[in-house]
């Protein structure tokens, strides 16, 4: 059987989901939208259901298949609905619903629905993707309860630069959203991971850990809060094949890596179809046999090659941590030129092995 998996540790989830919480004191919507980031939803929902205070994932479909499975937690639907016809689902199956748009209240106000359901009013705070204009928010709240179809509004907006650290874009949106939402008396929800971990000074009653629950890092530089995280997915393979090569020997496509000295070369089982990033420079780091080393030559779509030499130890089965608690997933896709969120989203085909129940 093919070495590659992903291994996902539901302790550590659970946590990294113990500290937003902790964090913000504040209560914690668990973000498991995109298969929980590529380590699957229904097993995170089920491991954390215990004791969170809801879910939230991007459209209904997410959402179906979370009750599907029995999860009866709060669900929101981040990107809200997509047609009116929607509207007797999310009714059905108690989902709370983000309003982003004037036609989704329009649509509120003239759906004939079974009971009332949960709104999250959205404002675009300056992020300008998707939210109601400030000139237009107080006019909404308002014909939301006059709607009688509405049982809570939750007021809420996103940040646009809060993994910057030292950019005031983030205290200028909550200016905004201060000014949008005043005299409303309801809860707001601001904080994403990167504004848990770096900005208390944000009000909110719930806040919505995504990338954080993964135990990846948002910021590009280091930061106290996020080192406390524990990484959840370990995805490892093994060593299929070593080669020895003299100096000057082209390894890979494109020969992008030439052997510099005599090298050993170790194949490993693990390539782009699986998730891994193709764009993975030489340099990348990987832990073989319980030691660093490093990536060489172009990854290909089922295999990838790593430096042996000065892991004399290493051969023939060794086992392979491309990234987990050792080689940190941010590393990686710093390397690769993306970010840890991309490169958990596209894993696939290589088994989640979950531990930790």
């Amino acid at each position: 059987m093919r070495p590659a998996r992903a291994l996902i540790d539901l302790q550590a989830l659970r946590h990294n989901y113990q500290l937003a919480r902790q964090l913000s004191g504040a209560r914690a919507l668990a973000v498991i939208k995109a298969d929980a980031y590529g380590h699957g939803a229904v097993r995170c929902a089920q491991a954390l259901e215990a004791e969170a205070d809801g879910f939230a994932v991007a459209c209904i479909e997410e959402g179906l298949e979370l009750r599907a499975a029995g999860i009866k937690a709060p669900v929101l639907l981040l990107e809200g609905f997509f047609e009116a016809s929607e509207l007797a689902l999310i009714a059905q199956h108690d989902f709370w619903c983000v309003v982003h748009s004037l036609w989704q209240l329009e649509a509120i106000e003239q759906a004939s629905m079974a009971k009332p359901i949960n709104v999250w009013l959205k404002l675009d705070s300056g992020m300008h993707r998707v939210g109601l204009h400030p000139k237009d928010y107080q006019a909404a709240y308002q014909r939301l309860l006059a709607t009688g179809k509405v049982s809570k509004i939750v007021l809420m907006s996103h940040f646009a630069r809060a993994d910057e650290l030292d950019c005031a874009a983030s205290n200028d949106q909550v200016a905004v959203f201060e000014a949008a939402r005043k005299g409303l008396r309801a809860e707001v929800s601001l904080r994403n991971s990167p504004a848990v971990l770096g900005w208390p000074q944000v009000p909110s009653d719930w806040v919505r850990p995504g990338i954080m629950l993964y135990g990846a890092t948002p910021f590009e530089v280091p930061q106290a809060e996020a080192a406390r995280l524990q990484p959840v997915m370990t995805l490892e393979s093994k060593v299929i094949s070593v080669r020895e090569l003299p100096a000057g020997e082209p390894v890979g496509y494109g020969a992008r890596f030439v052997s510099p000295r005599p090298t050993r070369v170790g194949v490993v089982a693990m390539g782009y179809a699986d998730g891994y990033p193709r764009l993975a420079p030489t340099g990348t780091p990987v832990l073989v046999a319980g030691k660093r080393s490093q990536l060489i030559g172009r990854v290909s779509m089922d295999m990838l090659c790593i430096d042996l030499t000065d892991v004399p130890e290493a051969g023939l089965g060794s086992p392979v941590e491309l990234w987990g608690k050792n080689v940190l997933a941010s590393d990686v896709a710093i390397q690769a030129g993306t970010i840890p969120y991309q490169i958990f989203c596209n894993l696939r085909r290589v088994p989640l092995v979950y531990s930790g129940d």
